[in-house]
């Protein structure tokens, strides 16, 4: 049988470097990109096929498709998009700029790639594109803005480009993680001091009662937090089920939110919402 192959962004750490150690162990043949060359020469020690893929260089992308195509003689099985980063902070206070940036990984990077990649699976006659969300993609929780907004149009897009591949043998899935062992806290520090100015904001009372707290102490894992390997467990049926699922949920709050919209009238949902 023929090795199949995937290409994952984001394995660096968390979610993307536990599905490619899970995959590299199921037999797949695993390209895992990474947006810093240190972290790809770190994975590249540890055996796997590793070079760089950053969402926001155009060039990047085609370099690192192109690379992966010429190591398989042109072919890719699937393809899990998954590198993302959060900008903390209130809408207010959030620059235009700084919500044009986070598009531009979370999203737009996300539809270059998986762009290029459907006329070499259509060419194949198979294929599957695997998109990572979350809880946050159809459930909103405050100071998260920018990241929300990226993933609940992720989920737009994905779900349009699911309805529009039914006529072809490419299945597309969202992945829907909720509190999931990583360090999106800690990489989200260098975008929240870079744009977020708290100390002149009419809520830096509540930056420094709650925002600041969470992002800079160590109070230990979130409520229902799961580790990583929660995630590749739906990703491997994801991929391996002859019949993957439109969405994998996965961690306790994203079932329980899930329920909660639908159940749920909008005021009462707010309510739930602005507590948490």
């Amino acid at each position: 049988m023929t090795q199949k192959s995937i290409l994952i962004t984001g394995c660096s750490s968390g979610i993307g470097y536990d599905a490619a150690l899970t995959l590299k162990d199921r037999g797949w043949r695993v390209f895992a990109t990474c947006r810093a060359p240190e972290d790809c020469a770190r994975l590249s020690e540890e055996g796997f096929e590793s070079f760089v893929l950053d969402y926001t260089h155009q060039s990047s992308i085609d370099g690192a498709l192109a690379e992966c195509l010429k190591r398989t003689g042109g072919t890719l099985d699937a393809l899990f998009n998954n590198g993302a980063y959060g900008i903390p902070g209130a809408v207010e206070d959030l620059p235009t700029d700084a919500l044009r940036s986070i598009f531009e990984t979370n999203l737009f990077g996300y539809h270059e790639l998986t762009r290029q990649v459907i006329p070499v699976m259509r060419a194949q006659g198979h294929g599957r594109i695997l998109n990572c969300s979350s809880v946050l993609g159809f459930a909103v929780l405050k100071w998260r803005g920018a990241y929300n907004a990226t993933k609940f149009a992720m989920e737009g897009l994905t779900d349009t480009l699911r309805v529009e591949m039914r006529d072809t043998p490419i299945h597309v899935v969202l992945i829907q993680p909720g509190p999931i062992t990583s360090r999106i806290r800690q990489n989200a520090i260098p975008h929240f001091e870079k744009w977020i100015d708290w100390r002149g904001s009419v809520r830096r009372d509540q930056y420094e009662g709650s925002l600041n707290k969470r992002l800079y102490e160590d109070n230990g894992p979130d409520a229902f937090e799961l580790p990583a390997s929660a995630v590749s467990a739906k990703v491997v049926q994801a991929l391996e089920s002859s019949r993957p699922k439109a969405r994998y949920k996965i961690t306790t709050p994203t079932y329980v939110m899930a329920i909660l919209k639908r159940v749920l009238p909008t005021r009462a949902m707010d309510w739930i919402l602005a507590k948490a």
